[in-house]
């Protein structure tokens, strides 16, 4: 599922980030990479989805985390 689907609350692990090169740097160097466990705080409709992983609180814009795929566990 995408990053977009989680419910508040869920724990999960990030299994896969797509994008183009500039993306990528930008979003693994805030520390979102494959296999990094993760909980979603929040995710409002229309609202930056806000997620914790390692030891920190990161806000990501929708279209960001639609290209975030995630698992629950």
């Amino acid at each position: 599922m995408k990053l977009t689907d989680s419910t508040a609350d869920m724990q999960g692990r990030i299994l896969s980030v797509g994008g183009d090169d500039h993306f990528m740097n930008r979003i693994t160097s805030i520390g979102i990479t494959e296999g990094t466990a993760f909980q979603t705080v929040r995710n409002d409709r229309k609202m930056p989805v806000l997620i914790y992983l390692r030891e920190t609180l990161i806000s990501l814009n929708r279209a960001d985390a639609e290209r975030i795929e995630v698992e629950a566990v």
